[in-house]
């Protein structure tokens, strides 16, 4: 029966989680023809998404209004509406912990939601990043408490998010989706599903082999980030560019795939994904050593900015305390407004700690809190804001900045990203990472 459901796009789909993963999720479903109910666990933000408001840069309000005003997809924090669904993704959060062990809290709080309205041909697919082995380990076992039986009543399947915000070419849709289930007829099912509105579903063996495919996509970028910025502070020691370095060796067509140096690791993904991986890996007696090798180098970035920061006001016999620093960019990447653990938080705490004044500036970011004291409201990059600031810190290198501009009137410029390489003129005010 839900079979049928799925293939005439009559099954009432549920999102759990309406954050850069659920919502985008959600509106893809909802463009394939279903109709899709999205929980969550903040009033406001349901409020807001029933006004047809989108606070994910990755879906417009325009897009979503229409949807929310036909009824084609309704929001709300109540679990009941479970018992009507059809099929629910679970795309909740899923942080470490400061010990850096898996936080599966709201995993678990989404699956308590479930089982209190889990009924007979209903399809659960779990899509938060987490370690191999949470769907069968931590997910089925309460599942199965209902009584209904797994790959026959009810059907549980594994298929990590893909989504990298800000990416115009690739969307949820256009996305190769991994999915793995618990019995072969779950993945089946799950993978008729994701076929109505992905456009080619990659099936694994298991639900622990797709839970470890997301790790590996994003444990092989940590790894390779932390080989860039370790050739970074080479360079550096050594005189030498490394943007010219890593730009040259990029003409090679084969066997290089180039990474860039940067500030530090920032997002929900890279700088906490590879951990899931190394927690696990130690309750099997093995150490993963490159996974934690990377992220103590990739750890060690922002001081490394703050030491050139703090090395660009010494030249003008300046210290930080006391100094004005105008951070450019506080988002953890380009063009979008997601500062999910970014380097540049990182960089203002090393600041502020010895005592200097922080500005900063980012178009996507309105308004920074973080530790739930500081509060900063982004600044207007004008000629004389940036001409009043002791030094200019490029963390993050939006497009719409005229970088030239921004050199010509600043005392002195920390580029963190080679937002500068195409920058000709006053290059002596520049100093790179």
């Amino acid at each position: 029966m839900i079979r049928k459901k799925i293939e005439t796009r009559l099954a009432h789909v549920g999102v759990i989680g309406l954050g850069y993963v659920g919502l985008p999720l959600m509106m893809t479903i909802a463009k394939a023809g279903f109709f899709v109910t999205g929980i969550d666990t903040s009033h406001q933000k349901v409020e807001r998404i029933q006004q047809g408001i989108s606070d994910v840069s990755d879906v417009a309000s325009e897009d979503l209004a229409p949807f929310i005003q036909r009824g084609q997809i309704q929001v709300t924090t109540d679990y009941r509406v479970l018992t009507k669904l059809d099929t629910v993704n679970i795309c909740v959060p899923t942080p470490l912990r400061k010990s850096k062990d898996p936080d599966m809290s709201f995993i678990i709080s989404a699956v308590e939601g479930i089982v209190q309205c889990l009924h007979k041909d209903q399809l659960i697919i779990l899509e938060s990043t987490t370690y191999p082995g949470t769907t069968e380990e931590v997910v089925l076992p309460r599942l199965a408490e209902s009584g209904l039986e797994i790959g026959k009543d009810f059907f549980l399947a594994f298929s990590p998010e893909r989504i990298d915000p800000g990416n115009e070419i690739y969307e949820t849709a256009n996305t190769p989706k991994i999915v793995g289930g618990i019995t072969p007829e779950c993945t089946q099912i799950a993978k008729l599903f994701y076929e109505q509105f992905i456009n080619k579903v990659h099936v694994v063996s298991s639900t622990q082999a797709a839970e470890m495919v997301k790790l590996l996509e994003n444990t092989f970028r940590s790894v390779n980030i932390g080989l860039v910025n370790e050739m970074a502070l080479m360079c550096d020691r050594m005189g030498m560019d490394v943007w010219e370095i890593v730009d040259a060796a990029a003409t090679k067509p084969f066997g290089f795939m180039p990474f860039y140096p940067g500030p530090g690791l920032g997002g929900h993904c890279i700088p906490i994904d590879p951990h899931y991986l190394s927690w696990k890996a130690k309750t099997f007696e093995f150490y993963a050593r490159f996974i934690e090798l990377a992220s103590e180098i990739n750890g060690s970035m922002p001081k490394y900015v703050f030491d050139k920061i703090a090395g660009a006001l010494n030249r003008h016999r300046k210290a930080v305390n006391g100094s004005n620093v105008l951070i450019v960019g506080v988002a953890y990447k380009k063009d979008v407004g997601d500062t999910r653990e970014s380097p540049s938080i990182d960089v203002i705490r090393m600041i502020v700690d010895e005592g200097g004044e922080i500005l900063y500036h980012d178009p996507y970011v309105s308004q920074l809190q973080f530790d739930g004291v500081e509060s900063y409201t982004s600044q207007e990059l004008t000629t004389d804001l940036v001409k009043s600031v002791d030094c200019v810190a490029i963390m993050t290198d939006h497009t719409n900045i005229d970088y030239e501009w921004l050199v010509k009137h600043a005392v002195v410029v920390v580029d963190a990203r080679n937002a500068t390489k195409s920058v000709e003129a006053h290059r002596d005010k520049i100093i790179k990472i």
